[in-house]
């Protein structure tokens, strides 16, 4: 005569589960944004550390920047006249020889001569003829977007 009564309305006090375990549909996208952040600051601390290591104050132009799928050499000139293949200082004698070790590509190397503003202007052509005479003729200077003035 008597009927248990139980919380789930069911007779018998039986719950139902059905839907307890069915698969969640939902994509959980937080621990996706939470990469994302992290790679963004890491490439936003290291994006600065990318460039030539060598800290020249370069003179600013209007010419547009060149587009290149390749890595090129950089030569580099300080105000002093110290002289720097890449990221290594050498002297005027060296150049040729080191820069003919480290060119994949040979004569036909894309070079970029990075000179100081405050460097004297036949250091920097005595370079830049020493680079044409060994053969190299794809030689560019590298200088920075000129702002314009308010």
């Amino acid at each position: 005569m008597g009927m248990s009564v139980s919380g789930s309305g069911q007779p018998g006090g039986r719950r139902r589960r059905g839907r307890r375990n069915a698969p969640i549909s939902e994509i959980n996208v937080t621990p996706f944004v939470d990469v994302m952040l992290v790679l963004l600051i890491i490439f936003m601390v290291a994006a600065p550390l990318l460039t030539v290591g060598v800290p020249i104050d370069l003179p600013e132009s209007q010419a547009r920047q060149l587009n290149s799928e390749t890595q090129p050499i950089t030569v580099s000139v300080r105000e002093g006249g110290q002289i720097f293949l890449q990221e290594t200082e050498i002297t005027y004698e060296e150049l040729v020889p080191k820069l003919s070790a480290i060119a994949k590509n040979g004569v036909e190397e894309r070079l970029y001569v990075r000179g100081d503003r405050a460097t004297d202007y036949g250091t920097v052509m005595r370079i830049m003829g020493a680079l044409n005479q060994a053969g190299y003729r794809k030689i560019g200077l590298v200088t920075l977007q000129e702002q314009p003035r308010s």
